[in-house]
């Protein structure tokens, strides 16, 4: 590498975030602080290519960039597509079926057709071996070496691509979990091999069995992609950091992320999480719902008191059938209504809208890539929303004949409605379902959905940002600058992030704080090491502890954030007070008077990267330039019908400026959709400021 390419190297931090309908690129360039923005149409068949092409746009390269953040949705997408390797699991013999019966729930007592979770591995590839712990991880059966080899054979005979092993109370004592990886990866040495213990180090089998086989399921497939991306953009000239984003929105080593493919599952959502969070920070903003609309699907998380807020367990998959994911994440509730969202009539006469999506291949009728089935972004084209001649800043011109006539012959003739009709119907389905995501992570979790400001983004976010809004009664929603980017402008802010979890019952008041302390100076040890082996140096080293707490007698726990001088000072009361309000805040009541026990401990280990700065706008007056104005188009509005609408560019707008609704305000990979009534002001750093009207 010339000098010149050295020096160059050193100042590009280049983001890439893969969705089902597009790849995002954004690129920060340290020493002019200028943002780079690449949009392209994902490639299912080959990932890579989509980024490559992202770079391209941005008008930047592989080999400009010293370090490379990656965010993807194709360990999540290969759990929900059942596309994953032919797995096979080991378990403790007489525990076979943990992973079929689960928790035996029934959240919908009264429905006839329900039917429960659908495991990825089949019974018959589930194998049992001699072994055993006791509950405290003394041995009580020695692993058998000789049964597990001849399970070996079995399973080099039927192909199998991937293991998961789970031995009971592994989370103790992991030492036959080991035992058994080391074997199983000297007889088969091609097939991917995954422990319980690497991944939760938690009490409840079920769970970590479904985490683990998830991993294995999904372990070949995020390898073999990972590695392609880590090959191809060293041909390009890459010699830089390449890293990956958790679903906590934190960063970690490459070769982690290909052992440890479970961890990536919500890894772009999670990005634009972080994305709101530092916007927060720019703001003084404290609270803040992140919504997120892309092509596929509709995503929302929170941020409360600055920080994004997360679970140890995700459930993947709709929640009667989900499959449990026992792994720090980010708390990100999702729906499969996206921009490509497909909408169907089906018996009855009943319109739905997703969650099939026709993604980037053919992708909407209006693409003209073979799409023929009506979907939200041809409703929005429909009703004038978008802009045949303005999407993707004119790169890609939009087939309104094509949209209408899906709309027609599939959902407006056969409901008796007119196409205008039938996409506004659609539209407003959309705005409910997607209500029910920022729900999920508000009123589900005893906050206040209301009081939070909606920070709208993804490509389709500003388009149905006020809908959902109103639908939910938020009074204010933010659009920031390059929404269609904002996921992979949001891994700019990741921090390198390593989270521990150790179950140890123990009850409150008897709770030994120097036994606690020892464990949680040996896993943040673990943290520090590997911060400290990352090619990144940090600017400063943060530890923030947890504990699951519960009430005795009850089951299930809640996570309460611990300050250390509680610890410090040895403080049980101070405990018990978090914990009754944090229990209040999730369920509505508490019982400060009952005696609480600790399920488990927490903590995050976190490496404080140089972050880039969000830079202010030019100041205006409240009207407007003239030069952003750029005309008049027919929009739809439920309460209006089809109405003359000024339309804006976005980027000429300036700090300052006012727009009252009807507008539409588009840029590059965006529209932003203001109806009749609400207002919108531009603030300092360029973002688009709505407020709702009516919204008490």
């Amino acid at each position: 590498m010339s000098p010149a390419k050295s020096a160059s190297a050193q100042r590009l931090r280049l983001a890439a975030d893969i969705g089902g309908t597009f790849t995002d690129v954004a690129a920060f360039d340290e020493t002019s602080h200028r943002l780079l923005l690449g949009k392209s149409l994902s490639t299912p068949r080959a990932m890579v290519e989509g980024i490559e092409a992202g770079v391209t746009k941005a008008g930047t390269a592989f080999s400009e960039a010293a370090l490379f953040l990656h965010g993807s949705t194709v360990a999540i997408n290969t759990m929900l597509e059942r596309t994953g390797a032919k797995t096979a699991l080991i378990t403790t013999r007489g525990f076979r079926d943990v992973y079929e019966i689960g928790r035996i729930n029934r959240p919908d007592a009264y429905n006839l057709f329900f039917q429960k979770h659908v495991p990825l591995v089949p019974r018959a590839l589930r194998f049992e071996v001699t072994e055993r712990l006791f509950a405290d991880g003394r041995v009580y059966i020695p692993l058998d070496e000789a049964e597990l080899m001849t399970i070996a054979d079995t399973l080099e005979r039927e192909g199998i691509e991937a293991v998961a092993v789970l031995f009971l109370h592994c989370y103790r004592n992991p030492a036959h979990e080991l035992r058994a990886k080391e074997l199983l990866q000297k007889r088969l040495p091609g097939v991917f091999v995954s422990t319980s213990h690497e991944l939760s180090q938690e009490y409840r089998e079920f769970e970590r069995c479904s985490t683990v086989v998830a991993n294995a399921f999904v372990g070949p497939r995020v390898q073999r992609y990972l590695t392609e991306i880590g090959e191809r953009i060293t041909s390009e000239g890459f010699r830089g950091t390449f890293l990956v984003v958790q679903s906590t929105g934190g960063l970690f080593e490459l070769d982690k992320a290909q052992r440890e493919c479970i961890r990536i599952l919500e890894s772009g959502p999670a990005s634009g999480v972080i994305g709101t969070q530092a916007l927060c920070h720019a703001l003084n903003m404290p609270n803040a719902i992140a919504f997120d609309m892309g092509g596929t699907t509709a995503k929302a998380g929170v941020i409360q008191d600055g920080r994004a807020l997360t679970t140890g367990h995700a459930l993947i998959g709709s929640y009667d059938r989900a499959l449990p994911i026992q792994v720090p994440t980010i708390d990100i509730f999702e729906v499969g209504t996206g921009g490509g969202s497909i909408a169907r009539v089906e018996h009855g006469g009943a319109l739905h809208v997703g969650p099939r999506s026709a993604g980037a291949e053919p992708g909407p009728a209006c693409y003209g890539r073979g799409g023929t089935e009506p979907t939200i972004t041809d409703a929005n084209l429909i009703l004038g929303r978008l802009g045949a001649d303005r999407f993707l800043g004119g790169e890609m011109r939009l087939d309104v004949e094509a949209a209408e006539r899906a709309m027609r012959d599939k959902v407006a003739q056969p409901l008796g409605l007119t196409v205008t009709e039938a996409a506004n119907g659609i539209l407003r389905i959309a705005a409910t379902k997607m209500s029910y995501a920022v729900k999920g992570v508000t009123t589900e979790r005893g906050l206040d959905a209301g009081s939070f400001a909606l920070v709208a983004y993804g490509g389709a976010g500003p388009l149905h940002a006020t809908a959902v809004a109103r639908e939910i009664g938020i009074r204010t929603v933010i659009i920031p600058r390059a929404p269609g980017h904002f996921s992979a402008f949001g891994m700019l802010f990741s921090d390198l992030r390593y989270d521990f979890v150790r179950t140890w019952f123990t009850a409150l008041d008897k709770l030994d704080f120097a036994q606690f302390e020892s464990v949680y100076r040996e896993l943040e040890g673990e943290g520090r090491e590997a911060i400290a082996a990352s090619a990144i140096a940090p600017k400063e080293i943060t530890v923030q502890r947890a504990l699951d707490m519960r009430y005795v007698g009850q089951e299930h726990t809640v996570t309460v954030d611990i300050p250390q001088e509680h610890f410090d000072a040895q403080d049980r009361t101070a405990i018990k007070a978090l914990f009754d309000a944090v229990h209040a805040q999730r369920y509505g009541t508490s019982a400060p008077g009952e005696p609480a026990e600790i399920a488990s401990l927490r903590t995050t280990v976190t490496g404080i990267v140089e972050k880039p700065g969000i830079e202010q706008i030019e100041k205006g007056d409240e009207t407007p330039p003239a030069d952003a104005h750029t005309g008049t188009r027919k929009a739809y509005f439920q309460d209006t019908g089809f109405t003359e609408t000024p339309t804006f560019a976005r980027g000429k707008l300036k700090a300052g400026n006012r727009i009252q609704g009807p507008a539409l305000i588009e840029e590059h990979a965006s529209t932003t959709v203001v109806p009749p009534g609400d207002r919108v002001e531009v603030d300092v750093i360029g973002n688009l400021v709505i407020s709702i009207s009516g919204a008490q």
